[in-house]
């Protein structure tokens, strides 16, 4: 299954662990907070940690500046470390605590281009993760017109959520399909879906078909798996990061895909033509309640990594310093 599905999608790792990325093979990969995280507390990946302190204590400033410029670092050295393995671009994402503010989201982001830039690495092969808020779209779109700065927009869970991205002109959109189906089983009565039936499947089809009928370039990555059905039913789809654990699942699938997804389709539906200033953006997402839910949720599950990734960095960086 996984190999008729790189016929039909760009299959991309959802992971910071290199030996998944060698494995399977894939275009490009994707990481966040959580996946960092775990990843560093691997033994195997043990000398980027060092490094990445090494150079937060060469920069010097506080001890707050000097663990920033760690963490920064140490997602760098990641997703440089991923880039000798993949032909594509990997996915670094901006600090979730700035989610709310656009200037901080431009400069973060600008800083670790200019990282990636001082470990040889350009920006072509780099796509910024930042949080779909509104202020997440505008910094995108600040970046990709004035700096050429590719961004992909994550914690994506709303149809307005898709279309102002769209709007901004961002080159890429993680819309969280397994996080979708959580909300429902959760807060509904129905425990579990039919793929073509599942809320996260039916949300990114009709993403996908409503960039495609338009003509938008953004490319819609789904993202977030629960299962290999709400992968195989999202075949056709521009991109899809998938998690080592679902790629090896369908590696050892033996089922005939075929594309669910297809411009074609996406350019005989119905949807209409919508545009979204801040004011109309704001009432409809608002009127998503999973959507809304799922995106603030998000932004604090990506948060409290950060500052368990920084907390692991500190104890590294400032415990050895007294002779303990």
């Amino acid at each position: 299954a996984l190999d008729q599905l790189k016929h039909h999608t760009t299959v991309v790792a959802d992971t910071g662990d290199f030996n998944a990325i060698d494995e399977y093979k894939p275009l490009d990969a994707t990481t966040n907070p959580s996946l960092i995280l775990a990843a560093a507390q691997m033994p195997a990946y043990q000398k980027l940690v060092d490094d990445a302190v090494a150079y937060g204590k060469k920069l010097g400033g506080s001890e707050e500046e000097q663990i920033k410029n760690a963490s920064d670092k140490l997602f760098v050295l990641f997703g440089a470390e991923i880039l000798k393995r993949i032909p594509g671009r990997v996915s670094t994402e901006v600090d979730a605590r700035l989610s709310f503010d656009k200037e901080g989201m431009i400069q973060r982001a600008r800083r670790l281009i200019d990282l990636y830039k001082e470990v040889g690495v350009g920006k072509d092969r780099i796509l910024i993760k930042l949080s779909s808020t509104w202020e997440g779209i505008q910094a995108g779109r600040v970046l990709e017109a004035e700096y050429g700065i590719h961004c992909n927009m994550t914690l994506l869970f709303s149809f307005a959520q898709a279309v102002a991205c769209a709007e901004a002109g961002v080159t890429l959109i993680s819309p969280f399909v397994g996080r979708i189906l959580d909300w429902y089983v959760a807060n509904g009565d129905k425990k579990s879906y039919e793929p073509l039936e599942d809320p996260g499947v039916k949300s990114v089809t009709k993403i996908y078909n409503y960039y495609k009928k338009f003509g938008y370039k953004t490319i819609v990555m789904g993202a977030s798996f629960r299962n290999t059905g709400q992968i195989k039913a999202l075949t056709g789809c521009d991109y899809l990061t998938i998690s080592p654990k679902l790629l090896a699942e369908l590696s050892k699938e033996h089922v005939k895909l075929t594309p669910t997804l297809s411009v074609k389709e996406a350019q005989a539906c119905d949807l209409e033509k919508i545009h979204l200033d801040e004011k109309a953006f704001r009432w409809h997402h608002n009127e998503d309640q999973m959507a809304v839910e799922k995106l603030s949720d998000g932004i604090r599950r990506f948060a409290a990594d950060a500052v368990k990734l920084e907390r692991m960095l500190k104890e590294r960086m400032f415990s050895t310093e007294n002779g303990k």
